[in-house]
């Protein structure tokens, strides 16, 4: 089968065990331009630098199209940016019309967007292909990430490295020697709007990597929403305020492998001198401070305190402990805890929803609003609850209204429509025992 008619067959049936079966038979028959295009679809790593590829209508090109050969040598020139703005865009349009409606429209074009669009990721490929057909299994995209250590002191021992832990996007830049910058999202998802970042680590010649390096960090703004509504935004971008915080250095090497080696504190101090001796061409770019702390002594506990202390006063999400001497490793380890402190708030309940599937005929949520810190706050609370809260609240759902609840939640947030809200609220209690009682 064309690599295009097994994407209309995965797109006919939303089955999981249907869509595998179908993966399967690719595989049985070395079907190898079908997982060669999903490997360029659905690697992270590959990108291709181009935003708009329009979909083809018309009369097919005669002669069945253009060969798979002919597209893989044209889009090299994406890959490793030697063919670039005007020039891709002419290329693309001269693909587009020598190709059928359907090898462009369903095969072509959704490699170029990296998007198969049939309900297959990388992950459904590798589960098909991991026993048998190795070699078309898929990289799936990952990095180091944190365990919450918020409720489990057994974890706060020993030499610790302290950060502040930043209220923004986690972005993976990749650094190439010719200067080429790629950003990704934790999930691998390319990012394409913080080109003035970019910009400023490409220009980068002193002191440059001789090997490609993955340089881990987060983009903060001047507020999370602003920075939620520019992340993917395709059109009128404006992320000039955008920094990028440094935390963590890696050769690209490695990090596709899952594993480095060099301890945290090495690496660390080779970010920060690395930032030091380019920090002129890198307004945009900061590398996070850090301190070393013990926490298996009387000082360094009492060190550590005071930086969290400090952290919570000045708006961060948190604080970020590291061991020292550990890799980094692309997954989920407690070489890395996280801290996040929490708020609590006493809101007024204004009205009760009733939940939905499993929860209909029950509590859904408390609509909630109060003032705290001066700012007027309204948000919905639908966790916290046990089943059983769930059932008794609204059975009783008219004596709750008007009453006191106290709602934990992460932080105050503003709403784009400059109104506050709370992020991640969670129901802790009423606060009295008749409407408006707090107790």
């Amino acid at each position: 089968m064309k690599p295009w008619e097994i994407i209309a067959k995965l797109e006919s049936d939303n089955s999981r065990l249907y869509k595998e079966a179908v993966i399967d038979d690719a595989a049985v028959e070395e079907n190898n331009e079908f997982f060669e295009g999903c490997r360029l679809a659905l690697d992270s790593m590959i990108t291709f630098g181009v935003k708009k590829v329009p979909l083809r209508n018309g009369v097919d090109a005669p002669g069945g199209g253009i060969d798979w050969s002919t597209f893989t040598l044209a889009i090299t020139g994406f890959i490793n940016r030697e063919i670039t703005g005007n020039t891709a865009r002419d290329m693309i349009a001269e693909m587009m019309k020598n190709s059928t409606n359907a090898q462009w429209n369903d095969w072509y074009r959704r490699i170029l967007i990296k998007d198969l669009r049939c309900g297959v990721s990388e992950k459904t490929i590798n589960n098909v292909v991991s026993k048998k057909y190795l070699n078309y299994a898929i990289p799936v995209f990952s990095c180091q990430l944190a365990h919450d250590a918020s409720n489990d002191d057994r974890k706060l021992t020993g030499k610790k490295m302290i950060e502040c832990k930043l209220d923004g996007v986690r972005v993976i830049t990749i650094v190439y020697p010719d200067g080429r910058v790629d950003q990704f999202s934790r999930n691998g998802k390319e990012l394409l709007n913080f080109q003035k970042i970019k910009d400023q680590i490409a220009g980068v010649r002193n002191g440059s990597f001789k090997v490609p390096m993955v340089l881990d960090g987060e983009v903060m703004s001047s507020s999370f929403q602003d920075l939620m509504k520019q992340i993917h935004r395709k059109e009128n971008v404006n992320a000039n305020d955008a920094i990028l915080n440094l935390f963590d250095i890696i050769p690209l090497e490695n990090f596709e492998t899952g594993r480095y080696d060099l301890q945290q504190k090495t690496r660390t101090e080779y970010l920060t001198q690395w930032y030091e001796d380019n920090a002129s061409r890198l307004a945009n770019v900061n590398v996070l401070s850090n301190a070393i702390v013990d926490l298996n002594t009387d000082e360094g506990n009492k060190l550590f305190k005071m930086y969290n202390k400090s952290a919570i006063e000045n708006g961060y999400e948190g604080i970020m402990l590291k061991d020292p001497s550990a890799p980094y490793e692309c997954k989920r380890t407690n070489n890395w805890l996280k801290i996040k402190p929490f708020i609590e708030v006493s809101l007024e309940v204004m009205n009760v929803e009733e939940g939905t599937g499993k929860y209909c005929g029950s509590l859904g949520a408390l609509v909630c609003s109060g003032h705290d810190e001066g700012k007027h706050i309204t948000v919905n609370v639908g966790s916290g609850f046990s089943d059983l809260d769930r059932d008794q609240f609204w059975r009783s759902r008219d004596t709750a209204i008007g009453q006191i609840v106290e709602v934990r939640a992460d932080a105050i947030t503003k709403n784009q429509d400059g109104t506050y809200s709370l992020r991640f609220p969670r129901f802790l209690r009423f606060r009295g025992f008749t409407k408006g009682e707090k107790l």
